[in-house]
């Protein structure tokens, strides 16, 4: 490849750059599970290596870890239906709260313009009906992605017991398609990677445990009604960068407009929001996941949009490890090693405009950059 001009170069890897998007957009519903399944084989081979190490029975050692993994989801279903059902139970209070913030601001409306209340009622009673038919045809999607997500669920421990099962003959077949010269670079990616997908991982599980913990702990010693389900929340959706920490400050906001009619509830809400997410980016995260592997802003938050656009949220979660995963890869392929500095953080010096040296495929000295991701790639 490399005796071919630059230009039929360029033109085969951007081909196979959007052929990979169209594989991907094309089969998400098989493809999504697979690599879901893949990250936490990687999570659960510490504790099938320990098993083996004590001469478990290799049957064993696999289905322990998963059913580890299905305990410990279950917990986490059953806390976060256990809020709900609080929620649901001050259903009436909540229903009060509403019709008191929508009788403000509709008085706000009228004062400030000739929209009467009669008028308002007309164009809220208009955008219900259309809001109901909008609701008819996403319940309809609803039940294909609910029967989606039991298929999802259902072939995930299959998959990961397969691949642990049969991890040796993967690895085995990876080995196969490079030259024995290069086993040892591949036999450090291999290691390189499982490291940052373990880091990546477990960072995030020790996250949400204490974000849920600190966040919903601080606001209900304020008096915050539902402090633990804003906390659960918005520690789950905090998840998904940059993204989730908006979505979950918007429902955060919702959740205490609908159980209080003041207004020092949710500034209290956005502060400490503010205050535990600062203490999560920059002091708790970075020590708990202390990974190598950098990725720049701007391809984390395209990651993140384009992954969400092809599988929705499990695309958007399992962006930016796939992301750092390909930066290790490319680091250490002569070909394709341009695109790891593309997708890395680390900024030359100086110009490579000016000084010829910073434009080839060297190492070179590097300076942090002026925006940092989190901490989790």
């Amino acid at each position: 490849m490399k005796d071919m001009p630059l230009t039929v170069r360029r033109s085969i890897e951007l081909l196979g750059i959007a052929l990979l998007g169209a594989l991907l957009v094309i089969g998400n519903d098989i493809i999504m599970p697979v690599i879901m399944a893949f990250f936490i084989t990687i999570v659960l081979l510490p504790i099938y290596r320990f098993l083996i190490k004590y001469k478990f029975p290799e049957i064993a050692a696999i289905i322990l870890p998963i059913l580890l993994l299905a305990i410990l989801l279950g917990l986490i279903v059953w806390f976060f239906s256990a809020q709900i059902g609080i929620l649901v139970e001050d259903f009436p209070d909540i229903k009060k709260n509403v019709s008191s913030h929508l009788n403000s601001i509709s008085a706000w409306i009228s004062s400030i313009s000739d929209f009467s209340t009669k008028e308002q009622v007309k164009f809220i009673n208009d955008k219900s009906n259309d809001l109901l038919g909008m609701a008819g045809k996403a319940a309809s999607g609803a039940a294909v992605t609910l029967s989606s997500v039991f298929v999802f669920m259902g072939l995930l421990p299959i998959y990961i017991y397969l691949m642990l099962f049969y991890k040796d003959i993967l690895l085995r077949f990876v080995f196969m398609w490079f030259k024995t010269d290069h086993h040892p670079r591949v036999k450090e990616a291999i290691f390189e990677t499982e490291a940052i997908i373990k880091n990546y991982l477990v960072g995030l599980l020790i996250q949400v445990t204490y974000m849920t913990i600190l966040l919903g702990g601080i606001l209900l010693l304020i008096g915050i009604k539902h402090a633990l389900l804003i906390g659960v929340i918005f520690a789950i959706l905090n998840l998904i960068p940059y993204v989730g920490a908006l979505i979950g400050n918007i429902i955060g906001v919702m959740l205490t407009l609908t159980s209080s009619t003041e207004l020092w509830p949710v500034i209290t809400v956005l502060g400490v929001i503010a205050a535990v997410q600062f203490l999560d980016n920059n002091i708790l995260m970075p020590r708990i996941v202390g990974s190598k592997v950098k990725i720049n802003a701007l391809f984390a938050i395209l990651g993140v949009i384009i992954g969400g656009s092809i599988a929705g949220v499990s695309g958007m979660f399992l962006a930016l490890p796939i992301i750092a995963v390909l930066k290790v890869i490319f680091d250490r392929t002569d070909t394709f090693k341009q695109w790891g500095v593309l997708l890395g953080d680390e900024r030359p010096e100086k110009s490579p405009l000016t000084f010829a040296s910073f434009r080839k495929k060297t190492v070179v000295p590097v300076k942090a950059g002026v925006e940092k991701t989190k901490e989790k790639e």
